[in-house]
């Protein structure tokens, strides 16, 4: 059993995240959940480079933070139907790449899944980034004027982009300031303005000037950490106080990762 209170080493990223090495999380899928626990509260991202590991481990290593959510309208990667593959394969067209835009995964529940992780399958020869944002921060740097008029609002967020089940969740409102479940700290909680339908309290003119707002003063590159993809990477997110995205711009060659996401924070 690998012994990770000796073995693992942290270095901290700047402005979110935590490079994690020492341990390969295959020889014990399940040993280092606890310390990572731990460092996705504190830091939002945990960056894994150089695991050598197959979807079986990349499952138990999941399972290892508790039962596993899948979003609805999802295709199933083959043989795992827990897993799903983020792909630009197939996707590109003669002029405009994939889109992706900063949001929260299946945020339009109400209880949103706690971590998501993708391990790289395929890396390109160029581009093909993931970023993150820090929600901690960007609930901390909020302006005044605009924390007093995001204060006891929630926004209503809802399902773009897949076919959910009928009869399951659509939509969900959440507070804009909302303490994450583990810490309690004070995390910006909003996705894509295109799921955002709503602000409480507000018109629909208001609703859309405001989560734009909120958006820009998230999404700022001084508040961004760009992850450059390595074959063998594994990288694991809070949905609690994380946005991320995809940059495909400029991207040469195919990117494929599985992902997985864990339900709650156990």
């Amino acid at each position: 059993m690998t012994d990770v209170k000796t073995d693992v080493k942290t270095d901290v990223l700047d402005p979110i995240g935590v490079r994690v090495t020492g341990v390969q999380v295959a020889d014990d899928p399940t040993a280092l959940v606890p310390v990572l626990r731990g460092l996705l509260a504190e830091h939002g991202v945990a960056v894994l480079p150089g695991q050598v590991l197959d979807d079986h481990a990349f499952l138990a290593f999941l399972r290892g933070f508790g039962d596993l959510a899948f979003t609805a309208g999802e295709t199933p990667l083959d043989g795992f139907p827990d897993l799903n593959v983020i792909s630009n394969v197939g996707r590109w067209g003669t002029d405009a790449p994939p889109k992706s835009s900063f949001h929260v995964d299946t945020s339009y529940v109400s209880t949103p899944p706690a971590y998501t992780a993708l391990r790289a399958v395929t890396v390109p020869a160029q581009g093909g980034a993931t970023q993150f944002t820090n929600q901690y921060a960007a609930a901390a740097t909020l302006p005044d004027d605009l924390r007093r008029r995001v204060e006891g609002r929630a926004i209503t967020h809802v399902v773009t982009g897949v076919d959910a089940d009928a009869g399951g969740e659509t939509e969900a409102a959440h507070p804009i300031l909302r303490p994450h479940p583990v810490t309690g700290r004070e995390s910006l909680y909003l996705t894509t303005p295109a799921r955002c339908a709503s602000v409480s309290g507000l018109d629909q003119a208001e609703s859309d000037a405001l989560v734009a707002e909120l958006f820009a003063h998230s999404t700022r590159p001084d508040n961004t950490y760009d992850h450059a993809w390595a074959p063998e990477d594994l990288v694991i997110w809070d949905n609690a106080c994380v946005l991320h995205r995809a940059d495909h711009a400029g991207v040469v060659g195919d990117r494929v990762m599985h992902r997985g996401m864990v339900a709650s924070y156990g």
